[in-house]
């Protein structure tokens, strides 16, 4: 399979790393340690953008100063620019991949007006970066999480067995994104999305390729493992106080579990806006080369 093209940035750090790795064993237990190694560090690298915020969240909890200048909330936003014009500067991400980002970030910042309005959560009044009660750093952590997909199918040069078709992907993602809105006023149809999210990609399987070696997974267990990375994340995030929902307002106090089924299914929006940049691809049954999908 040809691999999907890597960032100039990313061409010389993935040499050394291969030079590294070469030296490593390739079989046995030891062998099977250095695909987990090289999986660890591919997500990591994929998370960067996401690491980076959060860290800026975290920091900013535990040192930022009470009688600074700069209001925090307008410095979390200084600072999630920095850190999207330095993934592009430093050829971390493409500028087709930052169009799909921005996208996400723009159906995020949306639908954050809305919820806002509606009191499903609230941001600190500081800061005037902002458009009404939203935080213009808020639009970037939808923006991770649309970096980390389109990195990580890179980084993996992901393909799939069975990928539904993109139009039928298009018509749950837009009525996942009508549901946030109108579940406040109409049926909240979140479970009967989430049936069809299972009929959909239920038999969609993702082949990996790691270092050495490539392996499959079933695309419905890898949306859930980043639901629940995401779920950990948003924990990390209200612990700093960059948002609250109503039952944390008298005291933080951990996110609840259901939120997984939101996370997962906004996650959904993402994935088929990732399809534009990278349509899914499947690996040819003979080995030699790669159809694509429409």
């Amino acid at each position: 399979m040809t691999e999907r093209p890597l960032t100039s940035t990313e061409r010389r750090i993935d040499g050394r790393a291969r030079r590294l790795l070469d030296r490593l064993p390739s079989t046995g237990v030891r062998g099977v340690l250095v695909e987990v190694l090289a999986f660890g560090l591919k997500q990591a690298w994929a998370c960067v953008f996401g690491a980076a915020m959060l860290a800026v969240l975290l920091a900013s909890r535990l040192w930022y100063p009470d009688d600074a200048v700069i209001a925090r909330n307008d410095a979390l936003t200084i600072a999630a620019v920095v850190i999207q014009v330095l993934m592009v500067v430093f050829r971390l991400e493409s500028l087709r991949e930052l169009r799909v980002i921005v996208l996400f970030h723009i159906v995020g910042t949306v639908m954050e007006l809305f919820k806002t309005d509606v009191g499903s959560w609230t941001y600190a009044a500081d800061g005037v970066l902002r458009i009404g009660a939203v935080p213009l750093f808020s639009g970037f952590m939808y923006a991770a999480v649309g970096s980390y997909l389109v990195r990580v199918h890179r980084l993996f040069d992901l393909r799939f067995d069975r990928y539904p078709p993109r139009w039928a992907t298009a018509i749950v993602a837009a009525a996942i994104y009508v549901n946030f809105f109108t579940h406040h006023f109409w049926f909240d149809l979140r479970w009967i999305l989430l049936a069809a999210v299972v009929l959909l990609w239920g038999a969609c399987v993702q082949h990996v390729r790691v270092f050495r070696r490539s392996f499959r997974m079933p695309v419905l267990l890898a949306f859930l493992l980043v639901a629940t990375f995401i779920w950990v994340a948003e924990n990390l995030a209200t612990w700093s106080n960059a948002w609250l929902y109503p039952d944390q307002l008298d005291g933080w106090q951990p996110v609840s579990v259901t939120k997984l089924v939101s996370w997962l299914l906004l996650m959904i929006i993402s994935v088929v806006l990732v399809t534009w940049v990278y349509p899914p691809q499947r690996p040819d049954a003979t080995g030699g080369g790669l159809t694509r999908r429409a």
